[in-house]
């Protein structure tokens, strides 16, 4: 999992990116080692299908919607024939849908179209860019819909896959996300991706401005995950009980009100 490929991103971003030249050395890890980028929707298509995946598979997946996955991202990835996918909060993008809500310089539609053309498969990250968890359902709704409605009417085709932004969702949030029409969506998690988990919660590993090469080689042949994100899960576990009672308060909030 991927966000913003700069050289300077500021300081909102900054943490979270990677630079071009990482970037590159990163595409050449996973070249030299035989693995095969899969785009969201096929692997989620061979997993229902039970068709055989890919010898060595592995998602490239990039967040939000960051003018560098246009800039600095695609040239490495036509190099080297590799598939993404870019799941976009189209409030966040440049153009007549704007927010104002993006953190960082962002892609504009027609380099989403350009992206989309060279084979980069483009899905819905919501509007804009909610914890999705912790919204009404009509929130939840509206963000959903307004977003499949937006990448639709923009590429002409109807986005398949989702990713929740920061990662966190809910059985509610799966549940609304399946009947939006989404055919499958992604976390985060810091963990391999199994077909156990069900095509709603899919696993990523995030790639941060930190990852250095040799540690960027343990984590695609998935070794030292859980010690490589040790901190961050426990964060994550405590940060998601603060959310369910946070949730909790809402609603008794709204059912007294």
């Amino acid at each position: 999992m991927y966000h913003a490929v700069a050289t300077d991103p500021n300081e909102a971003t900054r943490a979270l990116s990677v630079t071009p030249e990482a970037f590159a050395e990163q595409m050449a890890v996973l070249a030299d080692r035989g693995l095969t980028p899969v785009a969201t929707a096929g692997l989620a298509a061979c997993w229902r299908s039970g068709r055989a995946l890919p010898e060595r598979p592995v998602l490239i997946t990039f967040d939000d919607g960051y003018e560098g996955v246009h800039r600095n991202a695609l040239p490495v990835l036509a190099k080297h024939g590799f598939p993404a996918t870019l799941f976009v909060s189209t409030g966040w993008l440049r153009g007549p849908y704007d927010t104002g809500g993006g953190l960082d310089t962002m892609l504009d539609w027609d380099q989403v179209r350009e992206l989309a053309a060279a084979g980069v498969e483009i899905g819905g990250h919501s509007h804009s860019h909610p914890q999705l968890d912790q919204v009404s359902d009509a929130t939840l709704r509206f963000e959903l819909i307004h977003c499949k409605e937006i990448v639709s009417d923009q590429l002409g085709t109807v986005p398949a896959s989702f990713a929740y932004p920061y990662g966190y969702s809910s059985r509610r949030v799966r549940q609304a996300v399946r009947e939006t029409g989404y055919a499958q969506a992604l976390a985060v998690g810091n963990g391999l991706a199994r077909r156990a988990q069900g095509p709603y919660a899919l696993r990523r590993v995030t790639v941060r401005r930190s990852t250095g090469v040799e540690e960027f080689e343990r984590v695609v042949e998935g070794r030292a995950i859980a010690r490589a994100f040790a901190g961050e899960r426990a964060l994550t576990k405590g940060y998601a009980v603060v959310r369910r009672v946070r949730q909790a308060r809402r609603v008794v909030s709204r059912s007294v009100g």
